[in-house]
């Protein structure tokens, strides 16, 4: 493995990767497939995998489904403790039982939602984190208001970490001037870059992390992008990012699962397909996919 980078003590910093779920021709889960991918993220320098999160397609798994992905995680990357799954459900009591699996699978942490079937209020966010964090593992917030409706607001997220029910932040709002707001408010929670496309900004603001999606098709030239831009090398970031940000930001659109997958065919991993609801992308969508993954091959990213 070549994840210098990972943090033993903190196994939720460096790059996470939240993988894509390799379904075959039946939308049936290919397991080989799926550890084979995960191998190959973690010797492209990436430092864990975030399974049974959205880009995972997590909604639409059953029970047995979500539960052997986390087995299938855990065995493929050799270490559980670079795993970190989505257990996001309705009712914090299933994401608590999820939050138990993941660490008697012996993960190192785990990302969750604030409840989303409703716009909660900050009485009942501050209640689901609480039960998940009873299960003893670290938890990750993910904040994503344009999908949730619920925003961890900075005030919120410090609330949250003065209960012990946090460790960090996936933040997705893309809104990256709350970086600096976090890092005021709660100085001890680690901010993670949640969004492809604002890495760089979210980097030199402090993040100590980045949940990621295109990592998928680009693991070694994502990694190095990440590391130039934590280490403040503008020098090498800037031009990485740049000739990046094409298929970064698809990363933040509605079909960033099946555009991230098409790119993952294009550059000979597979990707596959996506289980409905998700569709197929629309011809124009996916020549345009093609069209900057070929031209991010053509520059060199692998």
């Amino acid at each position: 493995m070549t994840a210098t980078s990972w943090n033993t003590t903190h196994p939720w910093r460096g790059v996470m990767v939240a993988t894509a779920l390799p379904l075959d021709g039946e939308l049936s889960i290919d397991h080989a497939v799926y550890a084979a991918h995960i191998r190959r993220l973690l010797d492209g320098g990436c430092d864990g995998v975030v399974p049974n999160g959205s880009l995972g397609e997590y909604q639409t798994l059953t029970d047995d489904e979500r539960a052997r992905v986390v087995r299938t995680a855990v065995e493929a990357a050799g270490d559980g403790a670079r795993v970190m799954p989505g257990v996001s459900a309705y009712g914090a009591g299933e994401a608590r039982r999820w939050a138990e699996q993941a660490a008697e699978a012996g993960c190192g942490s785990v990302l969750l939602l604030p409840p989303n079937g409703y716009r909660a209020d900050e009485r009942a966010v501050r209640a689901h984190y609480a039960e998940v964090a009873r299960a003893g593992l670290p938890v990750v917030a993910y904040n994503n208001p344009v999908d949730t409706k619920v925003d961890l607001t900075p005030e919120l997220l410090a609330a949250l970490h003065r209960d012990g029910s946090i460790v960090a932040v996936k933040e997705f709002s893309g809104d990256v001037r709350r970086a600096y707001e976090i890092a005021e408010l709660a100085p001890g929670l680690d901010l993670l870059v949640g969004a492809d496309d604002v890495l760089l900004e979210l980097a030199t603001a402090g993040a100590v992390g980045w949940i990621a999606g295109y990592p998928n098709a680009f693991p070694a030239s994502c990694a190095a992008l990440y590391r130039a831009a934590a280490d403040g090398d503008l020098g090498t970031a800037l031009p990485l990012y740049r000739s990046l940000h094409p298929l970064l930001r698809w990363d933040s659109r509605t079909e960033f699962v099946q555009a991230i997958k098409v790119s993952m065919d294009v550059v000979g991993f597979h990707g596959g397909p996506s289980r409905p609801p998700r569709l197929p992308l629309t011809s124009d969508t996916e020549a345009l996919v093609r069209a900057a993954t070929e031209k991010a091959v053509a520059d060199g990213h692998h």
